[in-house]
């Protein structure tokens, strides 16, 4: 131990902590028998060319402080960290610079790995991983084939937006008014071939499966998301012709109601139902719509536009004849792309009727009696009772949904049906640095050719054969020429990788690639086991890891990355690779950090703080400490620069209270208690992740300890160790000028005695008639009796008691003192 007083100074303590972690080792996961495991995951980076702003170790720094407060708690640990590699900036950054993805890709890494052991995290580096990593492509490859070879994976013309400028597919989310998002070029919907994936396949179990884990209001996004509803199946006639039109409807108890149909532009019979008189409109009117993204048509603000084919359905129950109608709020690849229009009980249909003048019936009554539909300023779309609909008349929703239901089964007419808003995943990519789909085709030479990179000749898509498991990993090909424009991918263009001979004949790879999502829904499970060459991973390594016990990233991940990433461990479960149902046992989103602003930080707004800069001025353990001390964890916040220096003057405190710490002598009856109710409280918080008033309740015990003549070295050692996991390099230098020789990465978390954290003393309220006038200081322990005593001379009571009469006294021990008096 040295009692030499010295300033405190993070940017020589921070580095030599960092280096002595890296050379012992410290951090590596190592599993001990009879030990209990805790297994904690960030959402691992996209390693971006800019680096880490101040927003990205928040959830990092949380993450950081239960893994070290864990190991003080002795439970072996895992804690790792990697990079999700593969992505759209690295390829674009190729595209203009010429640099090959890979090369941007290393170096952006290099720069996040500086970055985060500059914030001192305690991650077990010796798992690090890339989704670019050739092994790690091998295993994404693999669990491909594991779904392609059980049917989860199939190949569907799917329409999509596509941007002939850009050379590439974009999301719903990326087209606006018909248009790309970035630069503003046309976008056209149109069929290509896509590889899917059967995410459908396993929608009840995704929903029905979130029940028991400890998760945010995620699991009603992913509920929402999937969008399970139960209804009907109905078959609707076409006049003059034997087709039938298939309509899916949750509100079969409506059927009645219907008054017309809608099909989306793009069915099917569109162009056969189409009339003379009516073809014209109907193919411009379908023409327009190809260039709009599934959002911008079924956005419910927007005025309803359609055009009448010409043609008629025919009721199933009634005989009616009723108007087929397409409209571009009925979309393809939704459900059967018709639907049954009943304006009376569907807003979107009311909206439509009114403005083409079609009819609008009542057959759901909101008090039994009968009204007319065509006054009403908007759609009775609540549940009723029947009218005007036969043999459900009378009956209340349920019942009638259930008798329809019945009734059209009975008949022929109709099916029960289930039905998911949740689409299957299109997984395709015409991108190139993806990982490749391992994937080949038969490939038919046109007569005279011998060699299809020279000749005429057709890919047999239609007959998809799989990569051998022992060919793994498919390699991406070098490409000078990074640029996408050919809807068939990038890949097109490496000729001599995409054709190949076996066995004497010819071949073509998929020159599809894997989204980003791919690499991000398994690698979990590659930590535990990262270096195994033969094994997706060993059931060792499984069985001392698994599940995830804490899960920690941002909210924009609630629905896709954590919905995808949970299909394909429910596919990994069913095949018998994993032997858990759910990868994540508890959940938890950090909040967004804000610039100074109030607004979201990036670099068009001029308000990004570099964490590098922090660090250089105040030191890593004051921005960690900063950011939990910012709010509740989960809670977005604005950063504020003037909070860092208050932060850095607080380790200055604990510096020079604990650095000059001397003797083993007790502390004083106050001060003893109060860090026994502070190493109490701050082990309770970091369980129930309440950082910031963990730290609150340090800043409280630093200040009485600093204003003691001298700190022993006992109570010096107690409050290092519990400031430890939010400031580790500051706590370890103290740990060893308090005479330790080993770091406390893994030193016991100090014990607290109960009774001394409970007060011997007491404060309560002393009311007159329900309002406080006065407190007092008891003994826990105090009577009424005592109560009563303790205030007869309170002068504050008596001008409020004196001369009356006092009617009762409520005494609830440790709380309050009432006196009722008239």
């Amino acid at each position: 131990m040295s009692s030499e007083r010295s300033k405190y100074d993070p940017s020589a303590i921070e580095p030599k902590w960092q280096a002595r972690w890296e050379e012992g080792r410290t951090f590596e996961a190592r599993r001990h028998p009879g030990r209990p495991k805790k297994y904690i995951l960030d959402m691992f980076p996209y390693p971006s060319g800019s680096g880490l702003h101040v927003g990205h170790p928040e959830g990092y720094t949380a993450t950081d402080i239960i893994a070290r407060y864990s190991r003080n708690k002795g439970i072996d640990v895992l804690h790792p960290m990697g990079w999700d590699s593969f992505g759209l900036p690295a390829e674009q950054y190729a595209i203009k610079t010429g640099t090959h993805p890979a090369v941007t890709t290393g170096h952006n890494i290099a720069t996040f790995k500086r970055q985060l052991k500059s914030l001192g995290f305690s991650y077990d580096w010796s798992r690090e991983l890339a989704t670019t990593d050739l092994e790690y492509v091998r295993w994404t490859q693999w669990i491909f084939l594991q779904m392609f070879r059980r049917g989860l994976a199939y190949q569907a013309e799917i329409p999509v937006n596509w941007c002939p400028e850009l050379g590439t597919t974009l999301a719903n989310e990326e087209v606006v008014d018909g248009k790309s998002e970035v630069g503003g070029h046309p976008v056209v919907r149109t069929p290509l071939r896509q590889w899917t994936l059967k995410i459908t396949a396993y929608a009840d179990r995704l929903a029905s499966e979130l029940e028991g884990l400890d998760w945010p209001e995620t699991k009603k996004k992913q509920v929402d998301w999937i969008g399970r509803s139960e209804g009907a199946e109905v078959d609707f006639g076409i006049a003059d012709r034997p087709e039938k039109i298939r309509i899916f409807t949750t509100r079969p108890d409506t059927l009645f109601g219907a008054t017309y149909m809608v099909l989306a532009p793009e069915h099917a019979l569109v162009e056969s139902l189409a009339t003379p008189a009516q073809r014209e409109a109907v193919l411009a009117y379908r023409a327009e719509v190809a260039g709009k993204s599934d959002m911008d048509r079924t956005a419910l603000a927007k005025k309803k536009t359609g055009v009448f084919t010409g043609s008629y359905a025919v009721h199933p129950l009634s005989g009616a004849e009723l108007p087929i109608w397409i409209a571009d709020f009925v979309l393809g690849g939704y459900g059967t792309g018709a639907i049954m229009s009943v304006p009376g009980h569907d807003e979107r249909d009311f909206e439509f009727a009114r403005e083409f003048g079609l009819p609008i019936v009542e057959v759901v009554s909101p008090d039994g009696g009968l009204h007319d539909a065509m006054t009403w300023s908007e759609a009775f779309a609540d549940d009723g009772v029947s009218v005007r609909s036969s043999f459900l008349d009378g009956k209340k929703t349920a019942e009638a949904k259930a008798a329809m239901i019945d009734h059209l089964e009975r008949e022929g007419l109709g099916v029960r049906k289930v039905q998911y808003k949740l689409r299957d995943w299109v997984f395709s990519r015409q991108r190139y640095w993806g990982e490749p789909i391992p994937i080949y085709f038969p490939v038919e030479l046109a007569e005279g050719v011998v060699d299809p990179r020279h000749g005429a000749h057709t890919i047999r898509f239609d007959r998809p054969i799989a990569l051998e498991d022992s060919e793994l990993p498919l390699r991406l090909p070098d490409l000078e020429d990074f640029r996408p424009g050919d809807p068939a991918g990038a890949l097109v263009k490496a000729l001599d990788w995409r054709f190949f001979q076996k066995d004497g004949r010819w071949f073509a790879r998929e020159t599809n690639t894997m989204p980003q999502w791919a690499g991000s829904c398994w690698y979990y499970l590659r930590f535990l086991d990262p270096k195994n060459q033969e094994q997706i991973f060993s059931q060792q390594a499984y069985d001392a890891w698994m599940p995830v016990d804490l899960y920690v990233g941002g909210s924009e991940h609630a629905v896709l990355h954590l919905l995808y990433a949970r299909f394909w461990h429910k596919v990994l479960y069913d095949a018998g690779v994993v032997k858990h149902p759910e990868p994540f046992i508890k959940l938890v989103h950090q909040g967004m950090i804000l610039g100074e602003n109030n607004e979201k930080m990036s670099k068009s707004r001029g308000n990004v703080v570099n964490p590098d800069d922090v660090v250089k001025q105040h030191g890593a353990d004051s921005l960690r400490v900063y950011e939990m001390f910012m709010g509740p964890l989960e809670a977005v916040k604005p950063w504020q620069t003037n909070g860092v220096v208050g932060v850095r003057r607080f380790l200055d405190r604990v510096w020079n209270a604990l650095s000059a710490a001397e003797g083993e002598g007790p502390l004083d009856d106050e001060s003893n208690r109060l860090l026994h109710k502070t190493i109490k409280k701050v082990g309770e918080d970091i369980e129930a992740l309440r950082l910031n008033t963990a730290i609150s309740a340090m800043m409280i015990l630093v200040n009485r300890l600093g204003d003691l003549d001298v700190v022993p070295v006992p109570a010096a050692k107690a409050f290092t160790m519990i400031l430890s996991p939010f400031a580790p390099h500051l706590c370890e230098e103290l740990w060893e000028r308090l005479g330790e020789k080993e770091s406390l990465a893994y030193a016991p978390w100090p014990s607290f005695d109960p009774a001394l954290t409970v007060d011997d003393e007491v404060e309560i309220a002393v009311q007159v008639n329900g309002k406080v006038r006065s407190r007092v200081k008891l003994r826990r322990d105090a009577t009424e009796a005592d109560a009563r005593a303790a205030v007869a001379s309170d002068e504050a009571v008596l001008q409020h008691t004196r001369g009356k009469t006092e009617k009762k006294v409520i005494y609830v021990p440790g709380r309050i003192l009432n006196f009722i008096v008239g």
